[in-house]
């Protein structure tokens, strides 16, 4: 079976002095229908440049310079601009680090989520915003309605990535690229943000590629998972394969890291 998302030989540099200097390099990856895929790594190892090179988001000066990405067969770097377009948001979408600053300050969770709305379908601004409520409470943040009307700074850090979540939500996309979703809410809520994602691929089919620096993150959520390193992956295995048997040293280290109940009382 076809994968829903198939990247080969990617590479992607930035200008260093004279040179270029590649981040991503030769990066090959598939994530297929229904599943959640990791892409894990410390900070600076490529994860987020690689999937804003699905999506064609390279910030500049920074260039993609090889590689394929497919989606459903489809090759992204040969769609014209308007096309890839309709792309990002309608059949990929991305929720970021850090909602906080993604969403902008000045507008109501409710209008952002609607504008979406209205961006991918031809609906009135009132069909517009009964679908981000009906969004809102896909994401069960509670009382929707209500919150429809609250700024960003009124949500807590967990309910701003849910409204983040019902906005990647809006156009009804088959991929997440979801980067670092959990990384700056607290264990609890960290918590419910993964149990949600894995609701919604099983309600909706949604696959998602992942993103973070933690592998319990990993071992909680993920079907299969890619340890990247110095913008090269370095290991794929099943999740449970990975930590019963790692094979790459860097993935060793990273399994010695993860803290392990217990530990603290072992060495007293």
């Amino acid at each position: 079976m076809i994968p829903l998302l198939d990247v080969r030989g990617l590479t992607v540099s930035f200008p260093q002095g004279e040179r270029r200097v590649p981040v991503v390099r030769d990066v090959s990856l598939t994530v297929g229908r229904g599943e959640i895929v990791g892409l894990v790594g410390e900070s600076g190892s490529g994860k987020s440049m690689t999937a804003l090179s699905v999506l064609r988001l390279v910030p500049p000066p920074g260039a993609i310079e090889a590689g394929r990405v497919l989606l459903d067969g489809v090759d992204l770097f040969t769609l014209p601009e308007r096309e890839m377009r309709r792309v990002r948001g309608g059949r990929v979408a991305m929720v970021f680090q850090e909602p906080l600053t993604a969403l902008n300050p000045v507008y109501t969770a409710g209008f952002q989520i609607a504008e979406v709305v209205r961006a991918h379908r031809k609906v009135s601004r009132r069909a517009a915003r009964d679908e981000a409520s009906r969004l809102l409470e896909l994401v069960a943040l509670p009382d929707p309605r209500r919150r429809l009307d609250d700024y960003p700074h009124q949500l807590s850090g967990g309910q701003r990535q849910r409204v983040m979540i019902a906005m990647a939500l809006a156009a009804g996309p088959s991929l997440l690229l979801a980067d670092e979703p959990t990384t700056a809410l607290d264990v609890t809520i960290q918590a419910q943000i993964l149990e949600l994602l894995e609701r919604l691929r099983g309600e909706l089919g949604l696959s998602v590629l992942l993103i973070t620096h933690d592998l319990a993150v990993v071992a909680e959520t993920c079907d299969r998972v890619l340890v990247m390193q110095a913008g090269q992956i370095v290991e794929e295995a099943a999740v449970d394969d990975l930590f019963r048997a790692p094979a790459h040293p860097y993935t060793r280290l990273l399994l010695a890291a993860v803290p392990r109940l217990g530990a603290h009382e072992a060495r007293l």
